[in-house]
Formats: C-alpha cells, structure tokens, sequence
C-alpha cells in the first residue's frame, strides 16, 4: 500500500501543476486513474479500520459483545475473499468495461432464440451487478430471437469477468418451434471485446481508414422503424473489419457506437495477435476456431449447466438463464484455463 499511497500523492500533485489540463487527453487519463487509486487506497484504509475496532472489541473480553464480534470478522473475511478473487483479474483490461456480440449459430429458428436467450441471460447479469448495459446493435431473426447483437456492459471489472464467457455455448431442448416437439441442439457464438477509452493509445484509428455509409434502421421482418437514414456501417479498410449500429435515433449516436465497437475489435485481435505469438513460442498454439462449445444448457431429458473447461455444472439452469452466472465464471477465472491465457 505505501507504494499506491506514493503513486496516489505523486498523481494529486500533477494534477495541481498550473498547466494541468493543457492536454485535456492526457489530463483525463490522469484524473481516471486518481480516481480509481484513490477508491482503492480508501477502501483498504477502511478495511485496516474495521480490523484495528474488531481487536479492540476482542481485548474487551466481554462475552456480551461475542455476537457483534463474529459478524465483524465474518464481514472482514468476505470482503478478503473478494480482495483476493480480484487479483486474479489483473489482465491489462480486466478492469474496464466489456462489449459482448451474440451471434446464432447454424439451426434456424431455434438457434436465434437461442442467441436471444443468450443476450438476455447477459443483461440480467448486468444488472444484478450493478453495471450499465446498452444494446448497441440487433438484427433480428425472420420467426424469433435474433440473428446477432452486440451489448455493452460497463462497470468495474466487466470485462474480467466476461471473458470467460467467450466462445460456442449449446443448448438441448425440446424445441417450441416443432410442431412435433422433438429434441433439438442449437448453438451461438459470444465474442468477448474490452471497452477501451477513446485515449488507448496502442489502437489508432485515422479517418482516412473509414468508410462509412449511413441507412435505414429496420426491424424484425424488414419494416423500417425509421424514416430517416440513422443506422451507421463502418468498414475499417485496413483489417477488413465491418462495424454496423442502428438502435439509436441519432445518426451521430450511432457513429459514436459504431466507433467504440471497432475500437474494441482493434484491441481484441491486437491482443490475440500478442497471445498466438506467446503461444507459438510455447509451442502450444491452437487455432481458435468455431468448434467444441464451451458449455451446454440441457433443459431436456434433465436439467443441468455444464462448463466443459472446468467441469463446474448446476442443475438450476433457471437461475442461470436468469443471470446467476457468478460461480460458473468464477470456477473459470480460478482455474488453469485461464491462467493459459496469458492476460496481463
């Protein structure tokens, strides 16, 4: 701590410089990491306080205030669980927001309920967390549910989090759009990207790389739900990469949008890049490819989640599908699975 405490008082006196905020970028930077530093040294001087009160409560030696004293410890201790927990998400962007894309897999009708399933399983996460969410993009299926869509979840350590929910998830059940209702495996794909500040400085974007072109939003069954061209597609000429937005009314919005989307596929595939190297000289490489799914959701003949990586499985596949993804995220995070993955 005395090391954070130097950096914290290091970082207030630039920001008291009388040329502070000449480079409003850099000042920005500065003030967001003040900002985080600062929480992080307060709430530890504040742990450092309950454990200094629960010592004095225990040299009391008054039996009367035994109770009071084990709900102070067992809080402390929950609170070390979480402390600890976190250092496991020490990844260069573990700690900044994430962008999720949902994309329906072969199988039709089925597999874009699927992905719809999917995207609201990710938003009812987000908010038992706390964390603000947007749908940036949606194309909707020609039935049900959806083809793809892309969300952003903002808030501390989203995207350590999340990204152990990238790849191929399956689902078995009875499926309610046969009229015979057989059995059926559906699949989607979710793409995990942090949500990077517009001050990164390993990701440039130049105008001159852009080409935009501007349209009409539509909804499910091609109806316009805007007269205006408001929806934005942007293709990133030097990777090929094609961004599009619609789900906002304004066309300036949804550039915006569009903008932080190819900004985090730009630090996604930068960061892959760095790990495929990592992994070649390890001599370990695979190439990541749509395959083997991640883990199942078997609603039919039984009930269960299983996550193929770690073997953690539940039968409550309804508080799952209602967002309680913590301890199938946490048994990833905590295993060697991710340690492989060479975050940081």
């Amino acid at each position: 701590m005395d090391t954070k405490r130097a950096k914290l008082g290091e970082l207030q006196r630039e920001s008291e410089q009388a040329d502070f905020w000449s480079n409003s970028s850099s000042a920005q930077r500065v003030m967001k990491s003040l900002a985080v530093l600062g929480e992080e040294v307060s709430s530890w001087d504040d742990l450092l306080r309950r454990l200094d009160d629960s010592q004095e409560l225990a040299a009391l030696g008054d039996e009367s205030l035994r109770a009071e004293l084990e709900a102070h410890i067992r809080r402390i201790e929950e609170d070390l669980q979480r402390r600890t927990f976190a250092t496991m998400l020490s990844g260069r962007y573990d700690k900044d927001g994430s962008i999720l894309a949902i994309h329906a897999g072969a199988g039709g009708t089925d597999s874009q309920d699927w992905a719809a399933m999917l995207a609201r399983m990710y938003l009812r996460w987000a908010e038992r967390r706390g964390y603000v969410s947007e749908e940036l993009d949606r194309t909707s299926g020609e039935e049900a549910g959806i083809k793809s869509s892309t969300i952003s979840i903002d808030g501390e350590y989203a995207y350590g989090y999340l990204r152990s929910e990238k790849g191929v998830h399956r689902l078995v059940r009875l499926s309610p759009f046969d009229a015979a209702h057989r059995r059926h495996t559906s699949f989607a794909l979710v793409e995990v990207l942090p949500l990077t500040t517009m001050d990164e400085v390993d990701v440039k974007i130049n105008a001159s790389d852009l080409k935009m072109d501007v349209f009409r939003s539509s909804g499910a069954g091609g109806q316009n739900v805007q007269k205006n061209a408001t929806a934005v597609r942007i293709l990133h000429i030097p990777t090929g990469i094609v961004v599009t937005c619609q789900n906002e009314r304004s066309q300036l919005q949804n550039r915006e949008n569009a903008l932080k989307v190819l900004r985090a596929r730009l630090v996604e595939m930068q960061q892959a890049r760095k790990e495929e190297e990592v992994a070649v000289l390890r001599g370990e490489y695979m190439k990541a490819e749509w395959g083997s799914q991640i883990r199942s959701y078997v609603l039919h003949p039984y009930q269960m989640v299983k996550d193929h990586r770690t073997e953690f499985e539940t039968g409550n596949t309804q508080a799952v599908l209602d967002g309680e993804l913590d301890g199938l995220m946490e048994a990833y995070l905590k295993s060697p699975h991710n340690a492989s993955q060479g975050q940081g």
